[in-house]
């Protein structure tokens, strides 16, 4: 049953196939991330999810990338709300960095996510408070004069996650968020979850955004209850602690691990700060139940036996600082790995991440005897479909377009294919890239030649956007060749040379044992000084130039590297 929070007029319709209806994703869909898109018709926008990205690679030093909203900073008054599909970080993380940028807009969201970012808030005291609208599954909106939001509850790894069917001028837009279908111990599909899909079917639906990271893998969704039989049973074998490292977001898994430790008796630590608050978030609203004396302080475990303790940490992607990387370095406070440890892995590799979760597996095997990942056995189960669950959510919601979103192109290219698999002409299964402006009329959905500014917007410490592509190609230079500082000290009357050069080097090479190279530089040196010597209106700008070109093009030719070079002058 539907339940209406108050009775609406109807969406006004657009008056002709030239009102257009726009659809614009400004992240989240050539990367697993920074989920962010709008819509708009007239003078008015809806946004869906503000989410953040991890640092990849190419973004040495980064803390995290987060959408580019330059295109609604001088529309932010159209802007009439942000709904926020659930809880995780690369959909809601973001808010704090651009909430100014968009005008504080209402938000529309469960009661669960509004408790993680006013959490999130707290460490943002300067920031307005943000505004809330909380939303149950089956409540009807109205937002604004041309759109109405109905809400609905869909299976993920976080508590009360939902997805939104869009009412506007040009017909029902169904954005699903993260999803998966809920099966039972056989892998079938549950039906009391797929009644909102066929209701959705009777609509009339014009497009539905379809969540793609799992598109590439086949069958349905593994289900919980497969993976907490699984777990329960390898704790049973446990003899000594138990360490499990997830996502702290995963709370629908921390639930079932934590009544698991109950009924074993254990007593549980945690580890990682999003692990500890989002925990207690989730106990204080009901959503864990539980005896709050299961709950030690990490500088507890040790004075209880370990076949009774299980701790739960972040860190299984092998982040630097995480929990269990400092576990496994020897770098914690309070805990180090004993050759009786049970470590399970029960969470999914982001993608980018393989190299460091291994390298972090084999450090820890190396130390204890029990490591256990969802290769070998269903202990994780991912919040996000496969293809079985795609083709058949497409095949139950009807609609005219499928367009995938989240994830790489070719999670998205697999998505399409299996749209066309289900009967959606090939035509009609759109694939879209960040910053592309989509229109839709009542019975088309074309991607123009229009585009907006998507790009990377980085957070690095305190500085928001302030890193650009010239600091990250220096970023990257200095990691991949290294840098020279040349020091020279100079007679400002007639710039001679007045002590021997100082060179130093770091990541490039080790200067006790290339004196040779060093005498080289120095010669280079003096024959640039040699030709400047006398003119006193050499500018120091344009010595360092030519030390920069002439000493970099000196040291390629003796190593085919390309240090950055910095030479600093100083005149007596």
């Amino acid at each position: 049953m539907i339940r209406v929070l108050k009775p609406k007029p109807k969406v006004k319709e657009a008056s002709s196939e030239k009102e257009v209806l726009k659809f614009v994703p400004l992240g989240g869909l050539e990367e697993v991330g920074r989920n962010c898109a709008y819509f708009e018709y007239g003078n008015e926008i809806v946004m869906v999810d503000v989410g953040i990205q991890f640092p990849e690679e190419e973004t040495p030093g980064i803390d995290y990338i987060i959408p580019n909203v330059s295109s609604l900073e001088k529309k932010r008054e159209n802007i009439r709300g942000l709904i926020l599909t659930h809880g995780h970080y690369d959909h809601i993380h973001s808010l704090p960095y651009i909430i100014e940028k968009i005008g504080n807009p209402i938000i529309y969201t469960s009661a669960f996510t509004r408790a993680l970012v006013e959490k999130r808030f707290q460490e943002f005291r300067n920031l307005p408070k943000p505004r809330f609208q909380v939303v149950k599954n089956g409540d009807k909106l109205r937002i604004g004069e041309y759109f109405q939001a109905e809400f609905f509850d869909v299976g993920h790894t976080i508590p009360d996650s939902i997805g939104l069917i869009l009412d506007t001028p040009v017909g029902k837009l169904v954005h699903f968020g993260d999803f998966r279908l809920e099966t039972d111990i056989n892998g079938k599909p549950e039906k009391e979850h797929l009644k909102i899909f066929e209701h959705i079917g009777k609509m009339g639906v014009h497009s539905i955004f379809l969540d793609s990271t799992n598109a590439q893998e086949e069958g349905h969704a593994t289900s919980e209850r497969i993976v907490e039989k699984n777990l329960e049973e390898l704790f049973q074998k446990a003899n000594g602690r138990i360490i499990v490292a997830t996502f702290g977001s995963l709370v629908t898994r921390l639930a079932e691990i934590i009544k698991i430790a109950e009924r074993l008796g254990r007593k549980i630590a945690l580890n990682g700060r999003t692990m500890k608050d989002n925990i207690q978030i989730a106990v204080n609203m009901g959503y864990i139940k539980t005896k709050k004396d299961i709950f030690i302080q990490l500088e507890e475990v040790n004075s209880h036996k370990d076949d009774k303790v299980m701790i739960l940490t972040t860190g299984g992607q092998g982040e630097p600082n995480a929990g269990l990387t400092r576990i496994a370095n020897g770098e914690h406070r309070y805990i180090t790995l004993k050759r009786s440890d049970m470590v399970i892995f029960s969470s999914s590799v982001v993608p980018g991440n393989e190299r460091s979760v291994q390298t972090l597996q084999d450090n820890i095997a190396r130390q204890v005897d029990q490591v256990y990942n969802s290769r070998f056995l269903d202990i994780h189960a991912s919040g996000h479909g496969p293809a079985e669950d795609l083709k058949l959510v497409i095949k139950l919601s009807k609609p005219k377009f499928v367009v995938p979103v989240h994830g790489y192109y070719f999670f998205r290219a697999a998505s399409a294919k299996h749209a066309q698999s289900v009967g959606i002409p090939k035509e009609n299964a759109i694939l879209v890239d960040n910053g592309q402006v989509c229109e839709l009329t009542k019975d088309t959905f074309q991607v123009t030649d229009k585009t907006v500014d998507a790009s990377y917007v980085m957070v690095d410490g305190l500085g928001v956007g302030d890193v650009g592509e010239i600091v990250l190609r220096d970023r990257r230079l200095l990691a991949k060749e290294g840098m020279v500082v040349v020091i020279t000290t100079l007679d400002r009357h007639n710039r001679r040379l007045l002590k021997n050069p100082d060179i130093i080097s770091r990541g490039f090479i080790y200067l006790k044992e290339n004196q040779g190279l060093l005498d080289d530089v120095r010669k280079k040196i003096r024959a640039i000084l040699g030709r400047v010597t006398g003119h006193r209106d050499i500018e120091p700008d344009y010595l360092k130039t030519l030390f920069r070109d002439q000493l970099g093009q000196l040291l390629f030719t003796k190593t085919q590297r390309r240090p950055m070079i910095i030479p600093v002058i100083i005149e007596v």
